[in-house]
């Protein structure tokens, strides 16, 4: 019962003090998505440096379980390696979804394991996973907008 009460001051104090909280440039790709069924929303930019998340920006609104998610997010992935911040969405993924073997690992999710027992809620999942599969998905469009911009400059540096 203890963990259940340190879990959710996490939570709440990630809510209430959101990190990287507030959209910023530059960034190579955004997504928006929303939570139908509750209509929690979420932007996500990021910036790529190379093979690095240079910065993750959010901006939303919600419950607090989104809010929070897309914090912890920010502290996850922010700085990180591509391949590290993308090994830390599979593991908050197959934790959220209670397919992490029942220990979520500590040491790569940090405050992640807070969400740990949202796995028990299904409605809740779905707040929780939010602002990981609009970073995902803001990934993949900055990794091609970084792509694209490759290829111009090989296409125009050759003529």
């Amino acid at each position: 019962m203890q963990f259940d009460a340190l879990y959710q001051e996490i939570i709440l104090d990630h809510y209430k003090r959101p990190h990287g909280r507030g959209l910023r440039e530059p960034y190579q790709g955004e997504a928006h998505h929303v939570n139908p069924t509750c209509g929690d929303e979420i932007d996500i930019r990021v910036n790529l440096a190379g093979e690095t998340i240079g910065d993750v920006s959010h901006d939303g609104m919600g419950c607090s379980i989104s809010q929070a998610a897309a914090s912890v997010l920010y502290d996850l992935v922010n700085g990180r390696t591509v391949d590290d911040a993308m090994a830390r969405t599979e593991a908050f993924t197959a934790m959220i979804a209670g397919r992490d073997g029942g220990e979520p690992d500590e040491e790569l999710l940090e405050d992640g394991v807070a969400f740990a027992g949202v796995a028990k809620y299904p409605a809740r999942v779905k707040c929780a996973l939010l602002p990981w599969m609009a970073f995902k998905d803001a990934l993949v469009r900055a990794q091609a907008a970084t792509d694209a911009a490759q290829d111009t400059t090989k296409v125009g540096g050759s003529a």
